[in-house]
């Protein structure tokens, strides 16, 4: 076996031509990394075991297309695991394995691609979940972007967990689990059109076990969702659309850092809609919600959390936030992108 010059080659088309040089890719890098024995068999799928009698199958996918690569606070390697780890915890599941698609651009570093290799196996073993399949392509310098990533999630959401915005009722209470913005604005600081100075770090993180610690706080707890995309603007807007009510949100009450706020100021953005990576809205009944917020912030991944509103009763589904002015305002769904290649 040729060994791969991992220093100083760089991706080819024969690395995804499904020769000697895919062979060694494969068995040199993902193998070698991931390391488990459901990828070491190298079959073309895993065959896995079935999850406990009674649960329900999870099963999530998720694309990363983030620029740049790399950013503070992690790159698109452990993004795109903590990104399908957290779409099965929002289902309330318990994530257990991943497929991993890599599409790669010609003439990528092989340096820059081991390294971010290495971050998604490290982010896989924090989180206790094995990359157990995927596959591996090549397109021709200037038809990609360096690299793209596709994940597919596998869990099981345990018997009696209902997590459904359709459960959501009037005078739900409404949580969010930390500060809003760290990912979006860490993005950002390295844009080399939007250039600013930020000692801010992304808060991609597996968030798994802060939803089995609310799950056993409030086993009753009404729906989950991680606020990426659009912020969490068009999470509350989701919810309102398949509720069927209304939406309140306190400005008061939003865990936003001053150097996420004086950015977005800056860019003229606004801080509902920018994109964040290791935070979760809960919706759960009101006589819950003392128990879940001291549980949520007793976790690492919630230590700010905060009640920031509550459903209300709305046949126009509307999403209305209190100033700190005294008025109210709407915060209705983006129109356009406010951030391209965010996660």
């Amino acid at each position: 076996m040729n060994r791969i010059d991992f220093a100083h080659g760089r991706v080819d088309l024969s690395h995804g031509s499904g020769g000697r040089a895919m062979a060694n890719l494969i068995e040199q890098l993902f193998v070698a990394e991931f390391d488990n024995g459901y990828l070491g068999a190298q079959h073309d799928g895993a065959a896995l075991p079935m999850p406990p009698a009674g649960s329900r199958l999870i099963l999530a996918t998720d694309s990363h297309v983030v620029s740049p690569l790399f950013f503070p606070g992690g790159d698109i390697g452990s993004l795109a695991m903590h990104g399908t780890v957290n779409d099965v915890a929002m289902c309330g599941g318990v994530p257990l394995y991943l497929a991993a698609g890599f599409i790669l651009e010609e003439g990528f570093p092989l340096a820059d691609l081991r390294r971010i290799v290495r971050s998604m196996a490290a982010a896989a073993r924090q989180a206790g979940v094995a990359i157990v399949t995927g596959d591996t392509k090549v397109v021709q310098q200037g038809k990609g972007d360096g690299v793209f990533i596709s994940t597919t999630g596998v869990g099981y959401a345990p018997a009696g967990v209902d997590i459904s915005p359709r459960r959501i009722r009037p005078g739900d209470k409404i949580l969010l689990s930390g500060h809003l913005g760290d990912h979006g604005v860490a993005i950002m600081s390295l844009r080399e059109n939007l250039g600013f100075e930020t000692a801010l770090q992304s808060d991609s993180a597996a968030l798994h076990t802060l939803v089995a610690d609310m799950l056993r706080a409030a086993p009753d707890l009404r729906c989950l969702r991680d606020p990426t995309r659009g912020g969490l603007a068009a999470v509350l807007n989701e919810f309102a659309q398949q509720a069927g009510c209304g939406m309140r949100i306190r400005e008061s009450a939003l865990p936003i850092r001053q150097e996420v706020a004086a950015a977005c100021e800056l860019l003229g953005l606004d801080p509902l809609y920018v994109a964040n990576e290791g935070k979760l809205v809960a919706i759960c009944a009101p006589e819950d919600a003392d128990a879940l917020l001291a549980t949520m912030r007793a976790h690492p991944q919630g230590r700010d959390a905060a009640v920031i509103g509550e459903a209300i009763a709305d046949a126009n589904q509307f999403v209305q936030m209190e100033t700190a002015f005294g008025g109210r305002r709407m915060v209705d769904w983006i129109n356009g992108e406010q951030l391209p290649r965010i996660c």
